[in-house]
Formats: structure tokens, sequence, C-alpha cells
């Protein structure tokens, strides 16, 4: 069985927990709660293929679900990309709580384009009510 280590990183409040619950456990976090940081583990099968993901949940800096947080995840993959000194770091934009389609602050087309130009995935999810999540995590093993 193949296991992949999975870091969930994000600013504070964008759903990085929630997203994370939903999939491990099938159930949606109603109270935000910061998280200091946790970790989980999830078999799963796709395509076929059994795998392990070892997920850790990671603590955002502040309580952001907005523009902001677009712009936050830039310096933080610049940092991994620092750390690793590889610019092709495996990675997959995610657009989380597509359910607050009222208070979108980034457009699909603008998060298509970041992901475009990093060369990775993007995908929009809801943990609220489990829009995506679980072709989320199977594009990781994938």
């Amino acid at each position: 069985m193949r296991e992949y280590k999975v870091v969930v990183l994000g600013s504070g409040g964008v759903g990085k927990s929630a997203l994370t619950v939903q999939f491990v456990t099938g159930s949606f976090i109603e109270k935000y709660d910061p998280t200091i940081e946790d970790f989980y583990r999830k078999e799963i099968e796709v395509d076929s293929s059994p795998s392990v993901l070892e997920i850790l949940d990671t603590a955002g800096t502040e309580h952001l679900v907005n523009q902001q947080s677009f712009q936050d995840i830039k310096p933080m993959r610049d940092q991994i990309i620092r750390v690793k000194r590889y610019e092709r770091v495996p990675m997959i934009l995610v657009g989380n709580k597509v359910d607050l389609e009222g208070e979108r602050e980034v457009s699909f087309g603008e998060g298509k384009a970041l992901a475009e130009e990093w060369s990775c995935p993007f995908m929009e999810t809801s943990a609220k009510n489990k829009a995506s999540v679980d072709e989320l995590f199977a594009e990781i093993v994938r």
C-alpha cells in the first residue's frame, strides 16, 4: 500500500480543519476552533489502488476568508520552494467554502490562473456540503 504525506496549509479560518475532518470522518465542524496542529490518517482506494494518506492539518495565522487569504498563500508556496530547493513541489490549490457564493471575493478564474502559473491543479470545495472533498484527496493520490 502506497503512503502519501499531505500538509494542509492556508490562512486561519479558510476551512483547512473542516475540509480535513469532513474527508476523514464524514462530518462537518460547525464551530470555528483555531487549530494548533492535528494529524490524521486515512486509507483510501483510488483507481483500484489502495493508499494511505497521512494528513497534517496546520495552524493558520489569522482568521481570513477573503481575498487576503488568496494573497497569503503565495508567500507560503515561496517558502516551501525555498526550503525544498525544488520548484516543482507537488501541490493542489484549493478554493474552499464555495457554498458561500454570495461572499465570494476570489473568482474561479483567478484561482485557475494562479494554479496554471504554478503548474498545479485547482479545485473548489465545500467542507460544509462535502462538495468535491473526496475528489480533492483522490487527486492528491493521482
